[in-house]
């Protein structure tokens, strides 16, 4: 069943409205959580401590009313805290397997960078292909499946860095950054008593957010703008400044996150600006930058805002398609 463009706009706002009764002055930032969401992609917050990282997952996984789990990564943890382990049953006289915390809706993979590569590659399998194997045997995960995991930057004691492969499974990298002096004064005002996720509660259900997530995938794609999304990719891996460019799961993350970003503006079309605006979120993070050009101070967001000033945008319209019902 097709779902109207306005339905997936009010099921957005209402998810963000009730995210900003937590998370203050960053709207931007909600607005690629939900953009993620609806896409079923997982999400790196990346980020300095104490910034609200942590309390933006939360704040989501309680405003879905889905299954919520939390692993906080430790140097010492191991593959088996994450998917579980099969255990040896002397009643039964088998094997069974005991779910790890990995086994929910949304996932917070909290300081994702304080375990060790080893850990860290548990994750690989379960985001891409919503399963985990154990001992042979693979368990599919809950669907929908989202992981949100926070780090913090890599200039910090004890932490190892995401190995690209990984990067490369996050759809979209954000950072919140600090509050204005007006935004960490409204944080004061809604701790005063207690902390407004206290009494957060669900504003959709897991049914509901199937159906928007297969409601933007009607949103129509011009030839022009998927010309568009794969020269730019592409410019990532030709650059003298990359070392290693976009791989294509870059195309396909701004194609799907194209669509979700025009359905939350309330448009039935996607926009090359909508494809400007998510290509530092979706490209930045899956590119190596050459050692000099980091010599230089050159960040991937700076190489792919020159990309964008470099690669023609398409013209002409973009909406001949039929409306959606």
């Amino acid at each position: 069943m097709e779902i109207a463009i306005p339905e997936i706009q009010s099921y957005t706002d209402r998810i963000i409205k009730n995210l900003e009764k937590v998370i203050v002055g960053k709207q931007s930032a909600l607005e690629m959580v939900v953009v993620g969401l609806l896409c079923q992609g997982h999400i790196l917050i990346d980020d300095v401590p104490g910034v609200g990282k942590t309390i933006l997952a939360r704040s989501l996984a309680k405003s879905l009313g889905c299954s919520f789990s939390r692993i906080q990564f430790t140097p010492d943890m191991l593959p088996s805290d994450i998917m579980g382990v099969s255990i040896f049953n002397q009643v039964s006289r088998e094997f069974e397997f005991r779910a790890g915390p990995v086994m929910a809706n949304i996932v917070l993979a909290d300081e994702i960078n304080r375990a060790t590569p080893k850990t860290q590659s548990a994750l690989l399998e379960a985001m891409e292909e919503r399963q985990v194997t154990v001992d042979g045997v693979s368990h599919p995960l809950p669907d929908p499946f989202m992981i949100l995991a926070t780090q913090n930057p890599i200039e910090y004691e004890g932490t190892f860095p995401l190995p690209e492969a990984q990067f490369d499974r996050f759809l979209l990298r954000l950072r919140l950054g600090y509050p204005n002096l007006r935004d960490e004064i409204r944080v004061l005002e809604l701790q005063q008593l207690r902390h407004p996720i206290q009494t957060l509660e669900a504003v959709t259900t897991v049914d509901e957010m199937r159906r928007m997530q297969e409601g933007i995938k009607q949103v129509y794609v011009a030839d022009a703008i998927k010309r568009y999304i794969v020269e730019l990719t592409r410019s990532t891996r030709e650059s003298a400044d990359v070392y290693l460019g976009s791989s294509p799961r870059g195309s396909l993350g701004l194609f799907r996150a194209g669509q979700a970003l025009a359905a939350i503006r309330g448009r039935e079309y996607i926009l090359p600006d909508d494809i400007k605006y998510l290509a530092p979120f979706i490209l930045s993070h899956r590119m190596v930058i050459q050692a000099a050009a980091r010599m230089k101070n050159l960040s991937a967001d700076q190489v792919v805002t020159e990309l964008l000033n470099t690669i023609a945008v398409p013209g002409g319209s973009f909406e001949d398609a039929a409306p959606l019902q």
